[in-house]
C-alpha cells in the first residue's frame, strides 16, 4: 500500500485554500519549519499526521517537546530527516532529507548516498519560483514518486 507525503516548509503563518485543497488526502504532513502559527499547526494535524522541524521563526513552546530543530523518523520504512537549514543535515544517515528556509524549490539525489533531498519551496512566500509544495509517494519501502508541486 502506497504512502502519500506531503512536504511543506516556510508557510509564515498562511495556509492558502490552494495548498488546504493540495494536502487533502494526505497521509502524513512534514513541515521544514517557519510555521510561525499554533494554529496552523493544529488545522495541519487536523489533515494528517505531521512531522515538523522548527525553523528560524519558531518558538518550541508554542509546538510541544516533540518539535525540535531536527526531527528523524522512520515512514513507510525509510528513515527521514527534517532541518530548516540544509547545511544542518546529515546525509549519511537517512533516506529521506528535507530542509527549508531558502523558499526555493529543489529535488536531487545526493551522489555520494544515494539520499533524496528535497527543499519544497514555499506555499505562502516563495522566492525565484511560484507557489509549491513537494509530494513523495512511497510504497514497500521504496520511492515510487518525488515531485514538486506548483500551487495556484
Amino acid at each position: 500500500m502506497a504512502t502519500r507525503y506531503d512536504i511543506i516548509s516556510d508557510t509564515h503563518g498562511y495556509l492558502s485554500p490552494a495548498l488546504l485543497a493540495e494536502l487533502a488526502g494526505a497521509d502524513v504532513i512534514v513541515h521544514a519549519g517557519d510555521i510561525c502559527s499554533p494554529r496552523d499547526y493544529q488545522t495541519l494535524c487536523d489533515i494528517a499526521r505531521v512531522h515538523m522541524c522548527l525553523g528560524n521563526n519558531d518558538w518550541s513552546y508554542d509546538y510541544g517537546p516533540t518539535v525540535k530543530d531536527r526531527k528523524i523518523f522512520v515512514g513507510s520504512g525509510l528513515k527521514w530527516q527534517v532541518t530548516h537549514y540544509r547545511k544542518r543535515l546529515n546525509l549519511a544517515m537517512s533516506d529521506i532529507a528535507i530542509f527549508g528556509h531558502t523558499h526555493t524549490p529543489v529535488i536531487e539525489r545526493d551522489e555520494w548516498t544515494g539520499t533524496l533531498v528535497m527543499n519544497p519551496g514555499s506555499p505562502s512566500s516563495p522566492r525565484r519560483s511560484r507557489p509549491s509544495m513537494g509530494r513523495i509517494i512511497v510504497e514497500n519501502g521504496e520511492v515510487i514518486e518525488a515531485k514538486i508541486i506548483t500551487l495556484g
